[in-house]
C-alpha cells in the first residue's frame, strides 16, 4: 500500500492534469480544497458548478485493500439490478394500465347496456 506522501504525490498529480486539461479547453477552475476544484457552468441560462474530488483510497477498516475494478464490477452488477427493477416496473404499470381500460370499457358497456 502506498504511504501517505505518495498518495499525496498521486492524487497532485492527477488533480494537475485535469486542471491543465480543463485550462485547454478554456474553463475556469477553482481550487476550493487542496483534493477539490469547482468549475463554473451555464446551462440553459442557470448558473451551476461541477466539482471534482480527487482521492487516493486506501481500502477498509478491516484491512481490505481498495480494489477499483472490484468496484467497477459491483457498480455495474448495480445498475443491471436497478434497470431491471426498472423495467419489471414499467411492466406492471402497463398491465394495471391495461387492466384499468378493460374494467373501465366493461363497466360502460355494462352500464350501456342496463
Amino acid at each position: 500500500m502506498a504511504t501517505k506522501e505518495q498518495r499525496e504525490k498521486i492524487r497532485e498529480r492527477y488533480l494537475a492534469l485535469v486542471k491543465e486539461a480543463l485550462a485547454e479547453k478554456g474553463e475556469e477552475i477553482l481550487v476550493t480544497a487542496s483534493n477539490k476544484i469547482a468549475i463554473p457552468t451555464v446551462e440553459d441560462g442557470e448558473e451551476a458548478y461541477i466539482t471534482l474530488t480527487f482521492a487516493v483510497p486506501t481500502g477498509s477498516h478491516d484491512g481490505e485493500a481498495y480494489d477499483g475494478y472490484a468496484e467497477a464490477e459491483n457498480y455495474e452488477k448495480e445498475l443491471e439490478k436497478k434497470k431491471a427493477k426498472a423495467e419489471a416496473s414499467a411492466k406492471k404499470k402497463s398491465a394495471k394500465i391495461a387492466k384499468d381500460k378493460a374494467d373501465r370499457e366493461a363497466k360502460a358497456k355494462a352500464k350501456a347496456e342496463g
